[in-house]
């Protein structure tokens, strides 16, 4: 293993040419070994404006802001104010959804660990105002409930919009105050910004797209909208700012100089396997209380990436070693710097090797799939899975509403079987290999599959 010097370094030595090589527009670069931390900066904030990123950039942390949010629910479960097990509906009255009884059972545990059931992709933008969370929640009396609660893992951005609201009902102010009031001013991190108005007064990176060809340009947009913001549609920092949060959870939730900022028995509780992921979902292997999680004992490690408009973060700790590292980037070739940078760093400094993500078998086998095909669909992407002539399958995804708008392109996967009923792209997209696996109906597993799984569960349409 390699120390904090060394990795200072490789830093100086090969991050500005790793951005150029996977085409990055721009990127920061964090490392946090113990108390001390390294930070590295290269690109551009536009390649409209060309203006440099340097260390000091904010960037977009995307879903990454579900630890904060996670962070300020525990505060409430500290303080006595929230029990994760009692339905949602006690402290949230206002709480309507499509499934009456669902709603009646879902718990805070359950939105944490992704598994309340219902629709998770609803971005509806209900204006810039500080109601815009409690305005967000009021929409989804119709939101449709694809599973009963607790029974699988679906990625779900609303319902971390609805624990936002619950950190506003029990904190008596919005969102965004308590997240500056509760985690940065405590922690004295310069940087963090909760929305556009924030950013404004530093240095800001801006998102590339898919552009003609394969080029990129800037996004049409700087962020999501503001009603998502639990869930991770603007808030924006540096490595710096980033690491600063995660070195409090890193310390049994201490801040650098002592300040309690969430307990050591919640600490432990968001790190803790609450849930196993679908198989080969290529995500992670189990879901914490807000972190993702792979390995155990010394090698554990507790992580989460973020995605917004042409932005992508990703965040990688080692608790017992005391090791985190976080690149920030946007556009370009990120999860190809991700293993270039990251995943090195992690191993190089701890000699913990992250996994690796599926990859398509040499010699796929050959199944009948006639129970998969079919049209499935969710709120912002039409998927059909249809076979060729030549017995090949397909899996076409276009973009809808909000992910159409910002500019999100058809995408068509040529899929070869994995394992069971799940499938994997035969081409790479964005430098991974994305994997589907398909669910059967919960009354008839010889009947058309009920959904699709990529991450977060799509119900059939046809």
């Amino acid at each position: 293993m390699t120390t904090y010097e060394h990795a200072v370094e490789w830093l100086d030595a090969n991050f500005a040419r790793l951005v150029r090589e996977h085409g990055v527009p721009g990127a920061s670069v964090g490392v946090l070994v113990g108390d001390r931390v390294a930070t590295a900066a290269a690109g551009v904030t536009s390649l409209e404006t060309g203006v440099e990123v340097d260390t000091r950039t904010v960037f977009q942390i995307g879903s990454i802001t579900k630890i904060w949010t996670t962070t300020l629910v525990m505060q409430l479960v500290d303080d006595g104010l929230l029990d994760l097990d009692v339905p949602v509906v006690h402290y949230l009255p206002e709480l309507v959804i499509g499934d009456a009884a669902a709603a009646e059972v879902i718990t805070t545990r359950h939105l944490l660990t992704h598994t309340a059931g219902f629709e998770g992709d609803v971005f509806t933008d209900t204006g810039r105002g500080s109601d815009a969370v409690e305005r967000y929640v009021a929409t989804l009396g119709d939101l449709p409930q694809l599973f009963a609660p607790g029974a699988t893992f679906s990625y779900n951005n609303t319902g971390f919009v609805v624990l936002g609201r619950l950190v506003e009902v029990l904190r008596g102010q919005p969102f965004d105050e308590a997240l500056v009031e509760r985690i940065a001013i405590p922690l004295a991190l310069e940087r963090v910004s909760p929305s556009p108005y924030e950013a404004i007064r530093h240095r800001a990176a801006l998102g590339h797209v898919a552009g003609d060809g394969d080029a990129m340009t800037p996004a049409p947009t700087w962020a999501l909208a503001r009603s998502n913001a639990p869930a991770g549609a603007m808030l924006a920092m540096t490595p710096t700012d980033l690491l600063g949060f995660v070195r409090m959870h890193l310390s049994g939730g201490a801040g650098p100089d002592g300040t309690r900022v969430l307990s050591a028995a919640s600490v432990a509780a968001m790190q803790t396997r609450e849930i196993d992921l679908p198989l080969l979902s290529g995500m992670a292997e189990s879901w914490g209380l807000g972190w993702h999680l792979d390995g155990s004992g010394e090698d554990a490690v507790v992580a989460h990436d973020g995605g917004t408009i042409g932005q992508a973060a990703f965040l990688r700790a080692v608790p017992a070693r005391g090791v985190a590292v976080t690149v920030l980037t946007n556009g370009g070739d990120f999860f190809g710097l991700f293993e270039d940078v990251v995943a090195r760093l992690v191993h190089d400094l701890t000699g913990v090797v992250l996994p690796t993500r599926p990859v398509p078998p040499a010699d796929p086998g050959q199944v009948d799939v006639a129970r998969f095909l079919g049209r499935y669909s969710d709120t912002i992407y039409d998927v059909t899975v249809t076979q060729d002539d030549e017995g090949r399958l397909w899996l076409d995804r276009v973009p809808k509403d909000i992910i159409a708008e910002i500019g999100e392109q058809p995408v068509r996967f040529p899929l070869v079987h994995l394992e069971d009923d799940s499938f994997i792209s035969e081409e790479p997209f964005h430098s991974i290999h994305p994997v589907f696996t398909f669910l059967a109906h919960p009354d008839d597993p010889t009947a058309p599959a009920a959904y699709v799984h990529y991450g977060r569960v799509v119900a059939r349409a046809d």
